[in-house]
């Protein structure tokens, strides 16, 4: 079993100093990664926990990339709809290819109705948006030229793909995990209710021709 720990990206605990310190134990004490959440817009009565202060999940990916060696940079979990296709595939390239590939990228397809508002994102068209997304990033890691709203564009560098670790437990997280997913991340589940949904995550990869 690999054991990894949530790093506290948010909060007062999310200083420079702290993040560091935190992470060097992790690595020393042999964890096998660091996990960063995500959130872009906390609004000010719902900051309990957090104050509202976030940092980055990729950016802090990056730099945390800076000062560990060795334990995998997790980020659990980028929510797609948030992010346009482009530069979430370019960013996670530039945080694995500077991590010498280490980076796992959890996502999922967001819940909190003020972050849609916040960005402009109509939250009824997260699922189409999010299967979209992940289909252009696997075109990405799979071709140095790919296409994008009809522009051919290099992408590079082009590091092997992260791991896509595709967040829920829902009927529709399974089935986007099997299709455009490398695994499977079940959020907030006991063991004993995680077997049935695993089942059916395995049936559908195998349905598919894909590993689960």
């Amino acid at each position: 079993m690999q054991v990894g720990v949530t790093l506290r990206n948010m909060g007062r605990e999310s200083t420079r100093s702290m993040m560091a310190e935190c992470a060097a134990i992790a690595e020393e004490a042999g964890l096998e990664s660091l996990w960063i959440t995500e959130h872009v817009a906390i609004p000010p009565d719902d900051a309990e926990g957090s104050g509202g202060r976030y940092v980055d999940t990729l950016v802090a990916s990056g730099w945390l990339a800076g000062v560990t060696t060795a334990i995998k940079l997790g980020a659990g979990v980028i929510v797609l709809p948030y992010h346009a296709p482009l530069q979430l595939a370019r960013q996670a390239a530039a945080v694995q290819e500077l991590s010498n590939e280490r980076l796992l990228l959890g996502v999922g397809i967001g819940w909190m109705d003020a972050e849609f508002r916040a960005l402009g994102i109509e939250r009824r068209d997260r699922v189409s948006i999010s299967d979209a997304n992940l289909a252009f990033f696997n075109r990405c890691f799979a071709n140095d030229v790919v296409e994008a709203h009809g522009q051919r564009l290099l992408f590079l560098p082009r590091p092997a793909k992260p791991p896509v670790l595709v967040g829920g437990s829902a009927p529709h997280a399974l089935e986007r995990a099997a299709r455009y997913g490398d695994g499977w991340m079940p959020m907030g589940l006991k063991p004993q209710d995680a077997a049935a949904p695993l089942a059916r995550y395995r049936a559908l990869t195998e349905a598919l021709g894909r590993s689960p």
